[in-house]
């Protein structure tokens, strides 16, 4: 691994990277209506797709002590196997308990997979050159993500729209090139993926699996000490919850002002396209919001506004009026995500900031759970635009959440214009720091790279499918 450039690791760490997304860019567009032309109902489909947030929740922590204890590459190649078996027997899955299996691998895929391929790249990057600033990759990561999901998203609403092949249905053919595209990218990992230093020792393991629950013990004290950080972390929660609307809801909705599965799942291979290129141009936006209107008023705001978004989703009669809400939509989530992580990490210091920001990504996992549960069932009982009209409330009502966060950030500015000695008080944006001693381990939590999931998963807020579509 020595005799790799920086460069050289980039390149892969990148390739890579768009490899691992493309699968996910095909399926998409399918999971829900494929799910349904199977014979699911939708409140069948909320309760398959809560195993993958149980899953992941419950694996997340641990999986990063995995990776550190056995190395990056073994723990990156049981992911994508493990993917790669998921994408198979999704192709030819036909009942609740086969789908069911699905989304629990999906479940162990993403815990897996998430974190140890940037850290190899870091660990790539600093052996080659212990001088070389890695945020660069890191951040073109996050443009790879974003192409990847988008050409794979066009190229599976193509595939759709050329019809179905002999006995393979329209809806199952971007799977079964998802699945083979998955082997590739594997065999692309074994060839390009080496490990930068020696695994630990076997006793790291249990070490880190030990510790997991200490670790979260820890990061929920912090939150009981910080009202900021707690309604921080409760915003990922709502943002869980909503984001069924338009990761699971808005195919149904689309095949019912279309009239016809197949046509609506091929408009929504270039509609995924566009919208993950216009979350790329929300994120865009960062620099302008913290301007003005400020992170946590412009976070606020663009939660009533993607609320609003979704409200056009359900309301608007024509293919056309939800799409443009549909992309919309994405656009908001691009340019909030940016805003809302940058807040967190205003408010954690030390070492438990990866632990926050872990823990934060949890959220997402059992609101998204609920919201599967509940407004599926309620699109079934009453209507699709019934339950995205729920769905976009609970998003909106979030938003009065990020006034602490606020008031934080403006008393340091006020107290800087008040005159010496008038009695201000010390401003506390962040938590108190640990008391003196040694400080106990945090495995199991890897930094988030920019633009991935966190958490999928990513966290809920990171742009990327979390629970609500494979990959």
């Amino acid at each position: 691994m020595s005799a790799l450039s920086v460069r050289q690791v980039r390149f892969r760490f990148l390739l890579l990277h768009g490899l691992r997304w493309l699968p996910a860019g095909l399926t998409i567009p399918v999971m829900i209506l494929l799910m349904q032309e199977r014979g699911l109902s939708l409140s069948q489909i909320g309760l398959v797709s809560v195993a993958q947030g149980v899953v992941v929740l419950a694996l997340e922590l641990p999986t990063g002590g995995l990776a550190d204890a056995l190395g990056r590459r073994p723990v990156l190649l049981a992911a994508w196997l493990v993917g790669l078996i998921s994408l198979l027997i999704f192709a030819v899955a036909d009942s609740f308990a086969l789908f069911f299996l699905v989304w629990a691998l999906q479940g162990v895929f993403r815990a897996l997979d998430s974190g140890p391929l940037e850290s190899w790249y870091v660990d790539a990057t600093l052996a080659a050159d212990p001088d070389a600033a890695y945020e660069p990759g890191l951040g073109y990561a996050g443009t790879v993500i974003g192409v990847a999901i988008s050409a794979g998203a066009l190229l599976g609403g193509g595939l759709i729209a050329l019809g179905p092949i002999g006995p393979v249905s329209a809806l199952t053919v971007p799977v079964l090139v998802a699945a083979a595209l998955q082997a590739l990218a594997i065999g692309f990992l074994v060839v390009l993926l080496t490990e930068v230093r020696p695994a630990r020792r076997r006793g790291a393991l249990r070490a880190s699996i030990v510790e997991a629950p200490r670790m979260i013990g820890q990061a929920v004290g912090l939150l009981r000490r910080s009202r900021v950080l707690l309604a921080l972390v409760a915003v990922e929660l709502f943002w869980g919850f909503g984001m069924v609307t338009f990761e699971s809801l808005l195919p149904v909705r689309l095949s019912e002002v279309v009239g016809d599965a197949d046509r609506a799942a091929a408009l929504l291979g270039p509609a995924n396209s566009a919208a993950w290129l216009a979350s790329a141009a929300g994120a865009a936006l960062t620099p302008l919001l913290l301007r003005w209107p400020g992170a946590a008023p412009g976070a606020a705001l663009l939660r009533i506004a993607q609320g609003a978004t979704v409200v056009g989703m359900g309301f608007f009669a024509g293919p056309v009026g939800v799409l443009v809400a549909y992309l919309a939509c994405y656009t908001v989530h691009g340019a909030s995500n940016p805003l809302h992580v940058g807040l967190l990490h205003r408010q954690v210091d030390g070492p438990y900031r990866t632990s926050v920001i872990s823990l934060n990504s949890m959220m997402g996992q059992p609101g998204f759970a609920v919201g599967a549960v509940l407004l599926t069932a309620l699109a079934d009982r009453s209507s699709v635009t019934t339950a995205m009209l729920v769905g976009a409330v609970v998003l909106a009502v979030a938003a009065p959440l990020y006034l602490p966060a606020w008031r934080s950030a403006r008393r340091p500015a006020e107290e800087a214009d008040a005159p010496d000695g008038a009695g201000a008080t010390p401003a506390s944006p962040g938590l108190a720091p640990p008391a003196p001693g040694p400080t106990p381990p945090v495995p199991g939590a890897m930094p988030q790279s920019p633009g991935s999931p966190a958490d999928a998963r990513s966290s809920t807020s990171d742009g990327t499918p979390v629970a609500g579509s494979a990959g």
